[in-house]
């Protein structure tokens, strides 16, 4: 039975009432404990630190040659806070209200309210250590709206504010490893979870230079590894990102939930062609000042896709501005989930306007206007020109976004000040994760998940914002106390042995696994594989699914997974570098995966943020929940070497301080 260990108690109470109450690990006896972090990105560096601080001595892992390169340096428009520093009626309440709302009421409630309390305190820190938030006029933080909310609670390093943030985790990462606390193991990849007694107490971990197999003991592993939504192959995520930490601890025993939640972004650059590995995401901030659109008539979005017509050709009576139309509440700042289907709609209507038809646009001409006559009257420049006032107003986008607009016009070769960016719907955070308690642990006694590893505070949709608040919230404000109510049972524990039969059968399990791969005799590249299951993934367990396709998509991807096993062809050889060997497991990882992601969206018979049953929509095409039968977090137990035999348990979701509604933003 699920147990999430959510403290009795008012809501608002909970996490202060917990902190007062959880048992301590004491100064010396923190000396003689080792905790593995797997993961350096905002979640992972701050945990790592934060641990290390306070005296435990830590093991962290990353993949990439330096921390500093995690996935986290590519979230760009902003980090959510509760401050209030518009005066605008923002709150923890509201904060956490949205939160809820936004999730389409699929989350769990004393989760998301500590992180809106914690959200303060992040935004003091990261200060604290220089990260360099833009500022307004009077010196205060500045902040600017993201979907799904009516305040400006944002926070905002220009269009780099993941990178920044991360510097300032990293800086504090690396005075704990110049200290001594911290071990970094860089190009190094969990391969394998190791449990003695029935806990996590280490890994098997694969030196990705040398190819070497390491055992790793501790008496904790945090995983903090981030989404999954490269099984999908086309995503926003990082080539490398992927599932093989959470996989190999999900085969272990911890439970992963809700793993159909998976949030397609409304503002990336579409898709270019077949050759194509990777989307860029253009920062949701930019629906702060663009305005999204498609022609009004579809003889004009014709003319635009052959070429004989220009987005600028048409008048203001010509453009739809469909968002604005549909919500006017909140017009382009929707929750991305709705945005998103909003413009697969009109896409599917035959209204793109790239030549693929699978494009709207994000047009910022109204911005420069209305930015440059602020200016004017800044400056006293009375009567000026139409020219002066766009010239005005595109050097204040600039300084809010000039990186953004920059990134753009390399990719696509349009410069965006003259001609409207062209965005579509692509996949990018996963909700689902694997369960944790009210402690971030999983149903491995020992074995922790932090930041987009985990499942728990954004429900069936992430408001734009708020990946960044949870990674470090987790990181730096959570974790620290939580963790010592398992750990404060070891204090007399010792070393943990890494020359048991545990750790030797782990190892043996990696090593057999891998080289399976290199004396297979396939034709087919690892490469080929992943994209084929991608094009199921993004067909059928999609921005909108069905019963019938996702029976099928399993049916596929069981066939797939055959044939990768059969087919597929590694080079090289074990014992050095071999990216290909590494690639192989990933893509086996995300096989299984898949499979249970379609069986997870068939058995949530309803409609709700990012998860889009067509058989479960209102009138007019809205996401249709199914309040009476499906307010539960799915979580998924492994069982044997086949997905399809997992077994589905539910931890039943309490509201008792949020009144279940429909959503509206209009």
């Amino acid at each position: 039975m699920l147990d999430s260990k959510i403290p009795k108690g008012a809501l608002a109470d909970k996490w202060t009432d917990y902190k007062s109450s959880v048992p301590l690990v004491s100064p010396a006896n923190k000396r003689a404990i080792e905790i593995i972090v797997i993961g350096t990105g905002l979640a992972g560096s701050s945990a790592a630190a934060s641990l290390a601080e306070l005296g435990y001595k830590v093991k962290a892992f990353c993949f990439q040659d330096s921390p500093r390169r995690a996935h986290s340096i590519a979230a760009q428009g902003g980090i959510n806070a509760a401050k209030n520093y518009q005066n605008d009626g923002d709150s923890v309440r509201r904060l956490f209200y949205d939160t809820i709302k936004g999730g389409d009421y699929r989350s769990r409630e004393a989760n998301v309210h500590r992180l809106a309390e914690c959200s303060t305190d992040i935004i003091d820190q990261c200060v604290a250590q220089g990260v360099p938030f833009a500022r307004e006029y009077g010196g205060l933080l500045d902040n600017r709206s993201f979907g799904g909310v009516q305040v400006s609670r944002t926070f905002y390093a220009k269009g780099q504010t993941g990178q920044q943030l991360l510097l300032g985790a990293y800086s504090a990462l690396s005075r704990q490893v110049a200290k001594g606390n911290v071990t970094m193991h860089t190009r190094h990849e969990m391969v394998e979870l190791v449990k003695v007694d029935g806990k996590a107490r280490g890994i098997i971990a694969r030196d990705l230079v040398s190819g070497e197999l390491e055992r790793h003991s501790g008496h904790a592993v945090l995983l903090c590894t981030g989404g999954y939504s490269n099984v999908f192959f086309l995503s926003t995520n990082a080539m490398m990102s992927n599932v093989t930490a959470a996989w190999k601890a999900h085969r272990k025993g911890a439970y992963m939930a809700n793993p159909c939640f998976t949030q397609i972004h409304p503002t990336c650059i579409p898709v270019s062609g077949e050759s194509q590995s990777k989307l860029t995401l253009m920062s949701e901030s930019l629906r702060n000042d663009g305005r999204i659109w498609v022609p009004k008539h579809k003889k004009d979005a014709e003319a635009i896709r052959s070429g004989k017509l220009k987005a600028t050709d048409l008048k203001e009576a010509d453009r739809d501005y469909y968002l604005e139309r549909r919500y006017p509440a909140f017009g382009n700042l929707v929750p991305r989930d709705v945005a998103s289907r909003a413009a697969k709609e009109r896409c599917d209507e035959g209204y793109g306007v790239n030549a693929t038809g699978q494009a709207v646009y994000l047009d910022f001409a109204a911005a420069f206007m209305r930015y440059g006559q602020e200016e004017a009257n800044v400056k006293g420049i009375n009567n000026p020109s139409q020219d002066e006032l766009r010239s005005m107003g595109e050097k204040v986008i600039e300084n809010k976004y000039g990186n953004l607009f920059q990134m753009y016009e390399k990719i696509t070769a349009d410069n965006p000040y003259q001609t409207p960016m062209m965005i579509f719907p692509a996949v990018h955070y996963t909700m689902g994760g694997m369960w944790v308690d009210y402690d971030l642990m999983t149903t491995v006694p020992g074995l922790f998940a932090l930041g987009e590893a985990n499942f728990s505070d954004h429900g069936a949709n992430r408001l734009g914002a708020s990946a960044l608040m949870q990674g470090l919230a987790d990181g730096y404000f959570v974790i620290p106390y939580t963790i010592g109510n398992f750990l404060s049972q070891d204090i007399r524990t010792g070393a943990i042995a890494t020359d048991s039969p545990e750790f030797v059968e782990a190892e043996q399990v990696a090593r057999d696994r891998m080289e399976a791969f290199l004396n297979n005799k396939g034709t087919q590249s690892v490469d080929s594989f992943h994209k084929a299951l991608g094009k199921i993934m993004w067909a059928k367990c999609g921005m909108a699914r069905n019963a019938e396709d996702l029976k099928s998509a399993a049916a596929e991807i069981r066939e797939l997974r055959d044939s990768f096993y059969k087919n597929v062809r590694v080079t090289g050889t074990m014992n050095s570098m071999n990216p290909e060997l590494d690639k192989a497991g990933r893509v086996a990882d995300f096989m299984e995966l898949g499979e249970l992601m379609c069986m997870d969206a068939l058995a949530r018979e309803e409609s709700c943020g990012g998860h889009f049953r067509t058989e479960y929509q209102s009138e007019d095409g809205e996401a249709l929940r199914q309040d009476d039968s499906m307010t539960f977090v799915s979580a998924w137990e492994f069982k044997g070497n086949d997905p399809g035999k997992a077994t589905l348990h539910k931890e039943d979701l309490a509201f008792e301080s949020v009144e279940l509604k429909t959503r509206s933003y209009k």
